[in-house]
């Protein structure tokens, strides 16, 4: 699957609801009373130092083994996408604990948001899992299957 499949794929599946009647002009006070999936509490990031050796990426191909975990590329760096609603996020789309809600949350602005534009049209590179990232490792690192024998006899070895 290209890149650009991928995309299509999680924006299909990621993509921001618009309930918006028409007439009504949507500002930054009415958006997220707008926007029926609450998109910005499904999900966290956390940024990556940026991989560069075989030894990151083999971290990195360990963290997308696990569950609901993607990595992306964007002009600003290497992020983690962790998949996980917020516990607080009540069927309404609002938030369960709006008035003592964590100071990110407070920080959070809507200014330009997911209601906007999906966060993935920002994306330079996107892997959906293991098999992605294993994908783009193998035609980055000419070497890696050499690494990756390296790696495994050293471990066999002690």
């Amino acid at each position: 699957m290209f890149f650009t499949d991928l995309l299509l794929e999680y924006s299909r599946t990621m993509s921001t609801v618009r309930n918006v009647p028409v007439g009504v002009k949507i500002t930054t006070e009415n958006k997220c009373g707008f926007c029926t999936n609450s998109r910005c509490c499904t999900y966290i990031t956390e940024e990556l130092v940026t991989p560069r050796s075989m030894r990151d990426f083999d971290h990195l191909l360990w963290q997308l083994s696990h569950r609901d975990i993607q990595a992306y590329k964007d002009e600003d760096g290497w992020y983690l996408l962790i998949n996980n609603a917020c516990n607080h996020l009540l069927a309404d789309g609002r938030c369960g604990i709006y008035a003592d809600r964590p100071l990110i949350c407070r920080e959070y602005t809507n200014d330009y948001c997911e209601f906007d534009e999906p966060a993935e049209d920002g994306f330079d590179l996107f892997f959906e899992d293991y098999s992605a990232l294993l994908k783009y490792v193998q035609k980055r690192f000419k070497g890696w299957e050499k690494y990756a024998t390296t790696r495994d006899a050293q471990l066999a070895a002690g």
